[in-house]
């Protein structure tokens, strides 16, 4: 079979399966089973497929078929200019979340320390720790499958001497968290249940359920993380956030009365809310008034 032929078998399979951007899946698995890229198509779109990729090529079609996430098939995607390792374990890192990396980059200067509460693939907390100057991570996460994913994308992006600087704990948000940091920063399951049932297949049925689902009303994981959050802060430390579209001012009005300060929300390339960020500022007391 030739390479055109497997590109529209592909094609075919996935339209009929009823995938959106059939065509384009079609042509990113077979540029990734095949080592070709999109010119290769166009060039040598007449040459032949090896049987073993051909066979590999077929069976990838058919999962992709069932709705198994690209990514997952290719075991990678592209985030903030890096490579990252994903598989069923972990979120496959979206676009809208590098808003939130880039708003953290604007407040993060060497030297400081970073949490990364639910970590998952690491995304956040590697894309931090890359383009930023001696800062130390934390990611901090309950799943222990998504913390080997983590690690495993730390060795493959992180040189020797960064590699030293981030560290991954399994915990239960704050339970084994000690210390405190300059910068927390979360992308916590915030879809309410009920509507974690009308996501697409893709993510409903093969992104683990525990990265997604923010119980009833989509704010548990905010409140909780709000409230603790504090604890493990430094004076004038910032909370970040991503948030659904419509959470905005629920989440911003947590913050305010936990004792944020300066809370303020940040739009996506869509016009929609996706970050809110805000610094927590300890309350001193007011000094004991000598009587005369």
């Amino acid at each position: 079979m030739t390479y055109r032929e497997c590109y529209e078998k592909g094609c075919l399979a996935l339209q009929t399966a009823g995938i959106e951007e059939a065509t384009l899946d079609a042509r990113l698995l077979l540029e990734a089973v095949c080592g070709t890229n999109r010119n290769d198509l166009l060039v040598h779109g007449e040459q032949s497929v090896t049987p073993e990729a051909e066979e590999k090529y077929l069976g990838w079609i058919g999962q992709r078929a069932e709705h198994i996430p690209l990514q997952q098939l290719t075991g990678e995607q592209d985030f903030m200019g890096l490579t990252f390792a994903v598989n069923e374990h972990v979120l496959i890192p979206r676009q809208d979340t590098e808003i939130l990396v880039e708003e953290v980059l604007k407040e993060l200067h060497d030297g400081m320390r970073v949490l990364d509460m639910c970590t998952g693939s690491g995304c956040i907390l590697l894309s931090l720790l890359h383009y930023s100057n001696a800062c130390e991570g934390l990611g901090v996460d309950l799943s222990a499958d998504a913390l080997e994913v983590a690690e495993q994308n730390a060795e493959t992006l992180l040189d020797a001497v960064n590699a030293d600087r981030v560290h991954f704990l399994q915990s239960d948000l704050f339970d084994k968290v000690e210390g405190k940091f300059e910068i927390i920063v979360s992308n916590p399951p915030y879809i309410a249940s009920a509507e974690v049932e009308k996501l697409m297949p893709e993510v409903r049925d093969h992104e683990p359920r525990m990265a997604l689902d923010g119980t009833e009303d989509g704010l548990h994981f905010y409140r909780r993380i709000i409230e603790e959050a504090g604890k493990h802060l430094v004076s004038s430390g910032m909370l970040f956030f991503e948030i659904g579209y419509d959470q905005g001012q629920a989440v911003s009005e947590l913050m305010r009365t936990e004792g944020y300060r300066e809370v303020q929300v940040v739009q996506d390339y869509a016009g929609l809310d996706r970050v809110v960020f805000g610094t927590y500022v300890t309350v001193q007391p007011a000094p004991f008034a000598k009587s005369r």
